[in-house]
Order: structure tokens, then sequence, then C-alpha cells
């Protein structure tokens, strides 16, 4: 695989950029413009920036890391890097699709590739109606609030949540309550990622919420309706034995 179409890019951080000075002496990396794969040096939040920004382009993200957890990038090292992309298994990771509708019945669209998230903005509980498939599966859900998790977002947010983690290929969401009140005893839903999940904000006067898919945010919606988006997705690229379905099972299995 050739050197001359792999750029680089790096997050701010003194260790990504250390890592890209090192790098760069050593490869001839050339523009992104130019590039077919694109070497990603940073954390996860990094890494999804550039899910955001390289989507739908014939582009394979190659992430090291050069953060804290790095769930979504591989181990960084200096040495053999053509040898290790060339040898990396890819993963197509496809977001979920949001559309919050506000009071003034503006719909506001907006795509998550790890979660959507539904997050209470008083001191009052969030009241939300929950279906699925336009069939009322949850009358009322009392809480702080609600997500919806991809696979590949199910160790993030979801997973503080006390929500499943998702191996990739499962072909479901992780629908995951945050500190549910009523019912008392309900603590989510996996469900088949072919599915339309609608949520509305009961009372959202007194009761307002803050609807946000990944890095963006949409205030106080009425309704909001999650879905996943096949027409995108972002190729990654993976170690051999490192891949993304791996590290999803070994992270169940950390005590």
């Amino acid at each position: 695989m050739p050197s001359s179409r792999i750029a680089c890019v790096h997050s701010d951080t003194e260790r990504a950029t250390k890592a890209f000075d090192t790098l760069k002496a050593q490869y001839d990396f050339v523009p992104v413009e130019e590039a077919e794969i694109i070497v990603a040096l940073g954390g996860d939040g990094f890494m999804l920036r550039c899910f955001h920004q390289y989507a739908n382009q014939n582009i394979r993200l190659y992430g090291m890391n050069r953060g804290t957890i790095g769930f979504l990038l591989n181990t960084f090292q200096e040495e053999g890097l053509l040898e290790r992309i060339k040898a990396a298994k890819e993963e197509k990771i496809y977001p979920l699709r949001m559309e919050a509708t506000t009071a003034d019945q503006k719909t506001h669209h907006a795509i998550g590739f790890n979660e959507v998230a539904i997050i209470r903005q008083a001191q009052q509980s969030a009241h939300i109606r929950i279906s699925i498939n336009d069939k009322i599966r949850l009358e009322r859900l009392i809480c702080d609030g609600i997500l919806v998790a991809t696979p590949a977002g199910s160790t993030a947010y979801n997973l503080s949540a006390r929500g499943p983690i998702i191996p990739i290929g499962s072909n479901v969401l992780a629908l995951t309550p945050l500190n549910p009140f009523r019912p008392r005893r309900w603590t989510g839903a996996l469900l088949p990622q072919t599915v339309v999940v609608d949520f509305t904000i009961l009372d959202p006067s007194k009761r307002p919420v803050l609807a946000t898919a990944d890095f963006d945010e949409v205030k106080f919606p009425n309704t909001v309706r999650v879905q996943e988006d096949r027409s995108q997705f972002v190729k990654v690229l993976f170690d051999s034995g490192h891949s993304l379905e791996e590290r999803i099972l070994q992270e169940q299995f950390i005590q």
C-alpha cells in the first residue's frame, strides 16, 4: 500500500502533536484532500470528530491512541505503520439520525455515530413517552433522560449509564434510561436496528429537555425521532486481532 496516499491528522494535545512530528519525519504523508487513508492521532473524542468530518467519503480512517481509553483507536507505535495499515480489518460504522421538533414546529436534523441522548434541563424529572414503529411501548418514563446507542457507541455514555455492550454485527441498538424513577424496574431494551423510535416529551414547558446527537444539540424539543441511517457510514481500520468487535468482547470481561 503506497505511503503517498496516506495523510495524517492529530488533535491539539501535546501527546498527539509529538506523535505527529515523529511520524511525519519517517513517512511521506500527503495532504488530506489527496488521501485514501487518514491516520488519526488523538483520543476517542477526536476520532469521533473524524467520523463526522470524513463520513461518506472514499477514505478509510486508521486511528492511533494518543488520548486515554482509545476504544475506537489502535495502539500507538512508530514502526511498521504501512504494514499495520495493510493488514488491518475494515469496519463500516453507521450513525443514528435524529429529528427533533421544537414548539415552533421547526425540525432539526443531526447524526450521531455514538448515540442520541435526551437529558432533562430542569430540577423536575423528565416525563417521556416512548413509541417504537408508531406503537406506544411506554406511556410515561420518569427519568433524568434516555439514550439510543449504536454498537460502536455502546461502550461510551451508554456503558456509564449501565446500558449493555453491543457487539458489532449484532444488528441491534441499545435503548437505555438515565436514572429511571418510574417504572422503577425498567432498565431499557435492545432494539432491532431497523426500528424507528419516537420520544414525546410530556409537559415540555415545565419539564424541558436537551436532545443531543454526538456533538450537536437541540434545546427544548417536544418530540425526538431516532433511526439508523444506512445512507451514511464511515470506514474504520483496526489492527488484526484488535478489531472493534474484539474490543467490545474484551470490555465485557474487564474486572
